[in-house]
């Protein structure tokens, strides 16, 4: 077997760093139908559209879980958010991102139920955004790359939260949207 040089290694942890932090995304149009392919960091810069997939998460109790993003992440570090999520991979439904997306920074493996997709313009670059609501266990393990602190917070203490916090744009909009169309359907 021939051996590796340092170099070959530096370049080999370097290649799959940047594959990781540019993931690729579907190009989608207005009517969320596919494009074709892009990496996601492209999609940002050119301001196409792409899908997002994101779950607002509840205990059994209807307490919602918030986080604080960590200061390593890219986008957004250090601010809280109300949803769990992010990009969906190259043929990869709502669904399946979101169920992903909890496995990975939460440790929960759990059937996210999508409610709803919209437009969003609020945050980094407009894309498609497919909210879901799942579910969870009260003990999650959150990946400390992507989450510094977690908490449980009742809806009145949630709103008070999101005008005395810092959070995502996103979180804003997800959650707006989120008690009018539990409303809607109640």
């Amino acid at each position: 077997m021939p051996s590796t040089s340092r170099r070959e290694v530096a370049l080999s942890v370097a290649y799959v760093r940047v594959c990781v932090v540019d993931e690729l995304v579907e190009h989608v149009d207005g009517q969320d139908r596919v494009l074709g392919v892009a990496s996601r960091r492209k999609a940002i810069r050119e301001g196409w559209l792409h899908r997002v997939a994101v779950t607002v998460c509840r205990d059994e109790g209807g307490r919602f879980l918030v986080h604080r993003r960590s200061e390593q992440v890219s986008r957004f570090p250090g601010l809280y958010e109300v949803e769990v999520g992010g990009a969906a991979n190259v043929g990869e439904s709502y669904e399946q991102a979101a169920a992903r997306e909890l496995a990975e920074e939460l440790g929960v493996r759990a059937l996210p139920r999508l409610l709803f997709t919209f437009i969003n313009r609020s945050g980094v670059s407009p894309h498609w955004l497919g909210v879901h609501e799942a579910v969870v266990p009260d003990a999650v393990v959150p990946d400390p790359d992507e989450v510094a602190w977690h908490g449980w917070l009742t809806e009145p203490e949630l709103r008070s939260a999101l005008l005395e916090w810092r959070f995502t744009p996103d979180s804003h909009e997800v959650f707006g949207r989120y008690l009018a169309f539990r409303t809607a359907q109640s």
